[in-house]
């Protein structure tokens, strides 16, 4: 396998909502609102389904986006769908059109049911064959090259062996966690942190490894009647999904998301669970960070995310698991799904997921119980699977739904911002608007970061 996220992700083409680009660029990343951006997403995408929308979309770009159309789901997502309609939501033909609330086909970066990552999708034949390209596989950076305040190149191990790279131009481009630890070993970050650790001090920017961010989350799961559950037709799990407003904090419209998931997990017992799953569109939450615990570079950095660090994410979050659970009430969902139940990542859920034989037996063994007695499959749901909460207590008790969301909520694998884009004059920035580190103004262009914050139209990545 080649490639970062994109090769072990969703295939979800989710671009990020206008008006965070649009306060990127109040904040100082000028050049970066909705405007500029949307012609990058035109150009990087191969429109399957609306190839004639070209204020929206392009055609001649690598990445297939496609969506499977209601005709073609499942019928718990058929379900969901009308449960969607019948709280008020519109029907959104396309995902990626004009911003606006409503359900809609989750989008893909899937062609003919075959992932199309970053790397099948620009490192085709002719790509690879280029002479001034090569891809170095099996190989850990361990340290940046510097000659006095510009950086030349990078040491790496190279199927064990030591080797360096230079050039006149440099991409650090790690994710949002191990750029900043790479930047932090090499003395580019907040001067004492690096002090503490012995680090001699290269560039004093406090704003590397800060403001880390992600999605906070929740869901809500449920049985899935047999009838309703995957099969033959598709091997999509996310076929439609709901972006809407909380009206919370000033929150921008849209600020809200879930996708129904028809399968939970790899085994026996998710293809038999549902999922709502609930996260923050726009969080407020913007104290999470990045430390090094150790100035080794096979040393994994610290790394705090402080997710509901802000009120106002909690309280949407509150919000949203009252619609998720009006949703489940709603008779178009009852008739494919029952024993609606707050989830979370618990551990019994985390040892539950390794992939390994034991696992698959006793998930095999579950599965042929639960489809069996409605109160046995009751009690073993409460067992083995809820954590304690039912969604009545929760709804009648707002201290016990509070306790719950900040127990429950994770983030989704979407960590960004720790190295933000901003004006020179902004303390916090790390680099300048065409992603050039504003460290070292003054000592020519040397370094290039690629950023992202919000979900792009190549696939939504999990960090590397």
């Amino acid at each position: 396998m080649l490639g970062g996220g994109s090769s072990i992700n969703g295939q979800l083409a989710n671009r990020g909502a206008p008006t965070d680009y649009n306060e990127w660029a109040e904040r100082g990343a000028k050049g970066w609102d909705w405007g500029s951006v949307l012609p990058y997403f035109r150009k990087v995408e191969r429109e399957m389904d609306f190839p004639d929308d070209k204020k929206y979309h392009g055609t001649q770009g690598r990445i297939p986006v496609r969506r499977i159309f209601p005709d073609s789901w499942t019928e718990h997502a058929k379900g969901a769908g009308k449960a969607f309609e019948n709280a008020g939501f519109e029907f959104l033909p396309d995902q990626n059109g004009e911003f606006r609330d409503g359900y809609f086909p989750a989008t893909m970066s899937n062609l003919y049911e075959r992932r199309v990552s970053a790397a099948i999708g620009y490192l085709d034949p002719g790509t690879r064959q280029r002479e001034n390209l090569t891809i170095s596989t099996s190989t850990s950076v361990r340290e940046l090259l510097f000659e006095g305040t510009q950086c030349v190149g990078v040491t790496a191990l190279v199927n064990g062996q030591d080797t360096e790279f230079r050039a006149r131009e440099v991409i650090v481009s790690m994710g949002a966690i191990h750029t900043p630890a790479q930047l932090l070993r090499a003395g580019i970050g907040p001067a004492m942190h690096l002090r503490d650790l012995g680090i001699e001090v290269r560039a004093n920017r406090a704003g590397v490894g800060q403001r880390l961010m992600d999605h906070p989350m929740i869901a809500v799961a449920s049985f899935l009647k047999p009838h309703a559950r995957m099969d033959e037709t598709t091997r999509r799990q996310v076929l439609t999904a709901l972006r809407f407003s909380s009206g919370i904090g000033g929150a921008p419209a849209g600020d809200m998301f879930t996708a129904v998931l028809t399968k939970s997990a790899w085994h026996a017992v998710g293809d038999q669970i549902a999922s709502m799953v609930l996260f923050v569109n726009k969080t407020f939450s913007e104290t999470g960070q990045v430390q090094l615990q150790d100035a080794h570079w096979r040393a994994e950095p610290l790394v705090e995310f402080n997710l509901l660090s802000d009120r106002r994410d909690l309280e949407r979050m509150m919000h949203g698991f009252r619609l998720l659970a009006k949703l489940h009430a709603d008779p178009a969902l009852q008739a494919v799904v029952s024993d609606a139940f707050p989830a979370s990542y618990s551990d019994k859920v985390r040892q539950i997921g390794k992939v390994n034989l034991k696992n698959r037996l006793l998930t095999g063994i579950m599965a042929k119980l639960l489809d069996g007695p409605d109160a046995l499959r009751k009690l073993l749901l409460e067992k083995f699977i809820m954590e304690g909460d039912t969604i009545d207590d929760l709804l009648a008790d707002e201290d016990r739904l509070e306790a719950f969301i900040r127990r429950a909520a994770v983030g989704v694998w979407h960590a960004s911002c720790s190295c933000r884009m901003g004006a020179e004059t902004d303390p916090m920035a790390v680099a300048d608007s065409a992603a050039g580190f504003t460290a070292f103004r003054g000592f020519g262009s040397w370094m290039r970061r690629c950023f992202r914050s919000c979900p792009a139209p190549i696939p939504i990545s999990r960090p590397s």
